[in-house]
């Protein structure tokens, strides 16, 4: 995807996150994020955490091929739910941007630009997109966690499950 195109999917992304927000009842919130103190320049090597309890549900797909002259592009929502001690495995957002709601839980990241963890609760967003982005999440709270996920993929990477 083009540099031209960020402010585009940016916006589409964020009518999402709160669309998905309101559907939920709940006020969008910024997610726990990263300590100043913490926060790298450089991206980290982030461990390749393995897929474990996840169940991925599409809740929509909306066909954005051509809109402002976007490639052939899909934008998708989808409803994560992690298990008890389950894991959303390693993956990137160098050219997949995507936002993330906590709907219920509390779930644990682990940032390539973050030497520390970062807890995500209920109510809180988090956006993923730019070079070097890459990251895993962990459910160590005891709980389900469930996550709303709406990302911008090409049709090819709809069923991809790291995806």
């Amino acid at each position: 995807m083009s540099r031209r195109y960020g402010s585009a999917i940016r916006s589409l992304l964020a009518g999402a996150s709160c669309a998905a927000a309101l559907i939920h009842g709940i006020g969008a919130a910024q997610a726990g994020t990263c300590p100043v103190d913490k926060q790298l320049k450089q991206p980290r090597t982030v461990e390749n955490a393995p897929d474990i309890g996840i169940r991925r549900e599409t809740l929509a797909i909306v066909n954005v091929t051509g809109w402002r002259n976007l490639g052939d592009l899909r934008l998708r929502t989808r409803r994560l739910t992690v298990a008890v001690g389950g894991i959303v495995p390693f993956h990137r957002h160098d050219d997949r941007p995507s936002i993330v709601y906590v709907a219920s839980g509390e779930i644990i990241e682990h940032s390539a630009f973050c030497s520390v963890p970062i807890t995500h609760r209920t109510g809180e967003w988090t956006p993923e997109f730019g070079p070097g982005h890459a990251h895993w999440w962990e459910n160590k709270s005891g709980k389900e966690v469930v996550l709303l996920s709406s990302d911008i993929v090409p049709p090819d990477m709809l069923d991809d499950p790291d995806m």
